[in-house]
């Protein structure tokens, strides 16, 4: 289990100058995180890069694969070798290397604006549950680099794992690893039509579909359909998380 740990913490994201006056302001960002998680559908933790291990486990079961938050959070990363298929878990160390390289590529001032995302398997009840998960700073160390990261965890809307995006928040474009040529990719971001971007705007100020229908004088099928482009296009799951991601983007 120390082993596992060691290949995810290592030179790119050492983190040097943490006190124990840090870790009582940690606080507050773990209670808000705590807070948060009970209005989220997804698994959230928090992962502590200066002391190598889980901060936080939420209630919230997806991630847990039948185990207590408090059992997660003592394996720490070795949670991971215990129910994350081999294949899997090589794929994660890669990911975890070429990420915090890319990351410490940026200016210092500006990491905290970038987050990662990438789908992986867990093992769960006897069956392969393919997750995404989205991992962005929450706190950042005195040498630039994460001391705190929160992780948000849900179904992958694809069928095969990998699927690893860099992204900056306040910008449309973004960043694809390709694990076969083992390189980063700057991509333009999806177009929304007007008429999406109308459903979204309205959709942000609690118009119903039906509301929204009567409001641009379309038929409910017709806002329905847009409704599922926009999250096709945006590889969400509900609206609220289309609102977020177009927000954070630039895209309305």
């Amino acid at each position: 289990m120390a082993d596992i740990t060691e290949k995810f913490f290592n030179s790119y994201n050492s983190v040097e100058g943490i006190t124990p006056k840090d870790y009582e302001r940690a606080k507050y960002f773990v209670a808000a995180t705590d807070a948060i998680s009970k209005l989220a559908y997804e698994s959230v933790y928090i992962i502590d890069y200066y002391a190598k291990k889980f901060l936080y486990v939420s209630q919230n079961p997806l991630f847990l694969c039948g185990c207590k938050p408090e059992e997660v959070e003592k394996m720490g990363y070795g949670f991971y070798l215990s129910h994350v298929p081999e294949d899997d878990l090589k794929m994660l160390l890669k990911i975890n290397t070429v990420g915090f390289r890319f990351l410490n590529s940026q200016p210092a001032e500006e990491r905290h604006l970038f987050s990662i995302s990438y789908d992986f398997h867990l093992k769960n009840n006897g069956s392969n549950v393919l997750i995404h998960q989205k991992h962005t700073p929450l706190l950042m160390a005195p040498n630039g680099r994460i001391w705190l990261a929160v992780c948000y965890v849900s179904i992958s809307n694809h069928d095969s794992p990998g699927n690893v995006e860099v992204r900056k928040l306040g910008q449309s474009e973004y960043w694809s690893y390709d694990l076969e040529e083992d390189k980063w990719e700057r991509k333009d971001t999806v177009r929304l039509s007007e008429g999406e971007k109308e459903v979204l705007l309205l959709s942000a100020r609690g118009l119903t579909v039906e509301e929204i229908a009567r409001r641009v004088h379309r038929s409910k099928d017709t806002i329905k359909s847009r409704r599922r482009a926009i999250f096709e296009k945006l590889d969400v799951r509900s609206i609220s998380e289309a609102i977020a991601f177009a927000t954070n983007y630039k895209l309305i």
